[in-house]
């Protein structure tokens, strides 16, 4: 029998849940067993701990039929444990290492308590990181093990379920459980502790409970926290059947009302058009299980006066005057902005009092960089399945040159951009689009993105501020709360995009609209791009795409490109494409070499789809190109000579170097030299490197199938169900096309050309 059960209840937690379970699994106490539920999650949470289980026979999976809230997930965990004690986890927190031997030993030590009472840090999506008020309450416990008729103030304790563990044997003989709805784990929290005859505490700090910016059942308003009343009423139930029990109704009747008020004053959980009822609520329950003698807390006085009254025009006066107050002092720190910032403003409201306009459609792609990506292959999808909806880019002036004949367009920051932008229906955008630009009702954002995540993304980047360069992360929560929808090319990017950019946008696990021409060029389209590159007919052509290095400034190659050339010899055509960021100043050595014959500079193509169309091989390093071009299921080859420097600097999400099936895509280079060997000696498409591409494809290429664009057009500008269009689990394959090159014995051999 184990020491511990820990159950993990998971909804709805696919960013969080890995880092959870193996917060559990890599404690120094292994006595364990963790029993995981997957409470109907409509995410990939079902799938993770399948994984998990798959690797760790301490890992029991649990898989709902039903969703029935965390309460009956929990419920259902506590039925299948096995071990001495239970310690419930949600599944987006984590325990701190050391917490479970600093538990046995508490316990050992106590001579095993019905309950031990442990401490908790609350992390914030910020990366701030807040210690409970509560240590010094646990330590004055000492090692002294009491029930809470002896010591009263314990009921102040954070009435939750995961900063405790119950002695199972306590917890089944009593039939404790878990109601239904919210607040549920409040309820339960005070009867176990007023039922214990033997509770302990220590103060060691073992629980990170994780405050989301979004997503917690307690973080959307609605008629669902209204049930609080209730729950509290079933504990005062509870009080009345234990007499003995009866002196500590006045603090609990205290704790309950300023539960109520707590909720009260969150728009997150009563909306300001539900208040006036809930205080109604509060305040008939109040009348209902007021003790004799009760007399309210010296601190926050008012608002138990203003309950114990029911009048909600008495407490919104107190509160009007607290705000009015708080509003004066903000006031005088207020700067007026510019004039020009202020004319601007000033036009943009004026559009935005027009009606929204339902056949408009706003575009824009790398911050204005052209008709491109995500955005390009969802605009030509719309012109064909939704004529009725105009589309108009948004595009910087430079790029006016460029644009596709027929394509509408307005310039960033005119009159036309704000006009456009404050009608518009559909916004979507691979970026984002200016922090003035206001969400409107009944507007449709969608954030299409444009890669997979390797490296360190959004609020992750909080820990690497070189990377982050002097980012707002303010500013990028305001703008993703303007989103709708997310695109998602696969269950790695949907677990990220969750957990790095929290908001309450639903994702689409459509795949890439850009990726869809990969399943529908032909070999028409395929010679006709590479006779458009000058690749000579017969050569084989190497697409090197190295990614932005966020510690250097401006582009250097990290190959001697002109030697990478000569050896590779004359049947070997070397494309190469600097990150976009990088300015044509930057690439001067790159101009040379092409005037020399020995490479193509591919650097300002428009579609980075051709280029890989193209090429029969691709060498990267940390590039997301990589992911979408194991979609064509040819040979990725990494070169990556500064790996240790590029993960410490940005951070990354796995180990691309592994050589771990999933994580590696195909053979791996740390210098010129073995990049070189790797070619000649043909690693690069042999059957180690093909099948390390076929488990990268497995785990990547989950959601493509040609069909992105037609999807994202039919769930946003048709009305379609969006759970009805998602891709099936294993994408159909794809015929896969022959880029076209040769093999020469001076140069690239053989294993490039894919069938079907």
């Amino acid at each position: 029998m184990p020491r511990f059960t820990i159950v993990i209840a998971a909804y709805r937690v696919q960013g969080y849940l890995s880092a959870c379970l193996d917060s559990v699994l890599t404690q120094s106490f292994d006595d364990i067993e963790v029993v995981a539920v997957d409470d109907r999650s409509p995410d990939h949470c079902g799938a993770i701990i399948d994984a998990y289980a798959a690797r760790d026979s301490r890992v029991v999976p649990v898989h709902q039929p039903v969703n029935s809230g965390p309460g009956q997930a929990r419920n259902a965990g506590a039925e299948r444990a096995g071990g001495d004690y239970l310690l419930f986890l949600d599944g987006d927190d984590t325990l701190a290492p050391g917490t479970l031997k600093g538990l046995a030993d508490r316990l050992a030590l106590s001579g095993d308590p019905d309950i031990l009472y442990f401490n908790h840090v609350r992390t914030y999506w910020s990366e701030r990181r807040a210690p409970s008020v509560f240590g010094e309450l646990l330590a004055s416990a000492g090692t002294d093990v009491f029930s809470v008729v002896e010591r009263p103030e314990f009921l102040r304790l954070f009435a939750m379920s995961s900063n405790r563990v119950y002695h199972r044997g306590f917890y089944t003989r009593h039939g404790f459980a878990f109601t239904e709805g919210i607040y549920e784990d409040a309820l339960l929290s005070y009867k176990t502790m007023l039922t214990a005859r033997r509770i302990a505490c220590v103060d060691l700090v073992g629980l990170e409970y994780r405050q989301r910016r979004v997503g917690a059942s307690t973080q959307s308003p609605g008629e669902k926290h209204f049930i609080i009343f209730q729950q509290y009423a079933r504990l005062f139930d509870f009080l009345d059947a234990r007499p003995h029990l009866e002196p500590l109704r006045p603090l609990l009747f205290e704790r309950a009302v300023s539960h109520f008020l707590f909720c009260l004053d969150r728009a997150s959980r009563v909306a300001a058009a539900d208040r006036p009822r809930f205080f109604g609520r509060a305040a008939q329950w109040y009348r209902e299980h007021l003790p004799a003698g009760f007399t309210p807390p010296v601190e926050g006085r008012w608002r138990f006066e203003a309950l114990a009254s029911g009048s909600f025009l008495r407490y919104r006066e107190h509160e009007l005057s607290a705000r009015a107050a708080a509003g004066a002092r903000k006031l005088r720190r207020t700067v007026r902005p510019p004039l020009a910032a202020r004319a601007k403003r000033t036009l943009y409201r004026m559009h935005r009092q027009r009606p929204v306009d339902p056949r408009l459609a706003v575009y824009s792609a790398y911050w204005g960089r052209g008709v491109l990506c995500n955005p390009a292959a969802i605009y030509y999808a719309a012109r064909e399945l939704a004529p009725e909806v105009h589309g108009v880019w948004v595009v910087r002036k430079s790029e006016i040159a460029s644009l596709p004949e027929g394509v509408d367009y307005v310039v960033s920051g005119t009159r036309d951009f704000y006009r456009t932008v404050a009608r518009a229906k559909y916004l979507i955008n691979n970026v984002n689009f200016p922090n003035e630009v206001v969400k409107r009702p009944g507007t449709v954002h969608l954030q299409t993105f444009h890669g997979t995540p390797l490296k360190c993304m959004g609020l992750d980047q909080q820990r690497y501020p070189a990377a982050a360069g002097g980012m707002s992360f303010g500013n990028l929560l305001r703008r993703i709360d303007r989103w709708d929808f997310a695109l998602s090319s696969n269950p790695h990017s949907s677990q990220i995009w969750e957990r790095v950019y929290p908001a309450s946008y639903r994702l689409l696990e459509f795949g890439y609209p850009r990726n869809d021409v990969f399943f529908t060029a032909s070999e028409n389209d395929v010679r006709r791009i590479r006779d458009a590159l000058g690749i000579p007919a017969g050569n084989t052509a190497l697409l090197y795409a190295p990614t932005l290095r966020d510690y250097q400034k401006g582009f250097t190659p990290r190959l001697d490109l002109e030697r990478l050339s000569r050896e590779l010899g004359p049947r070997t055509t070397l494309l190469v494409r600097a990150h976009y960021s990088y300015r044509p100043q930057d690439q001067l050595e790159l101009a040379r070499l092409q005037e020399a014959g020995l490479v193509l500079d591919v650097s300002r193509h428009r579609s980075v789809e051709e280029l890989c169309l193209a090429a029969d091989a691709l060498i990267t390093d940390y590039s997301s190109m990589m992911f979408d071009y194991a979609l064509l299921d040819r040979p990725i080859v990494i070169y990556a000579d500064d790996w240790d420097v590029y993960r410490s600097s940005r951070g990354v999400y796995f180990d691309l170097l592994s050589g771990a099936p999933g994580e590696t895509p195909g053979a791996v280079a740390r210098t010129e030299r073995e990049l070189t060997e790797i070619f000649h000696k043909g690693r690069w498409c042999d059957a180690d490197a093909t099948a390390l591409r076929t488990a990268f494809r497995a785990r990547f290429c989950r959601f493509d199938d040609g069909h992105a664009a037609e999807r994202v057009v039919r769930a946003l500008m048709l009305g379609q169900d969006d759970t009805e269009l998602r891709t099936p689990a294993a994408a159909p394959r794809a015929r896969l096309l022959p880029a076209g090159g040769g093999s020469d014995a001076a140069g690239p051999r053989g294993g490039v050309l894919t069938a079907e």
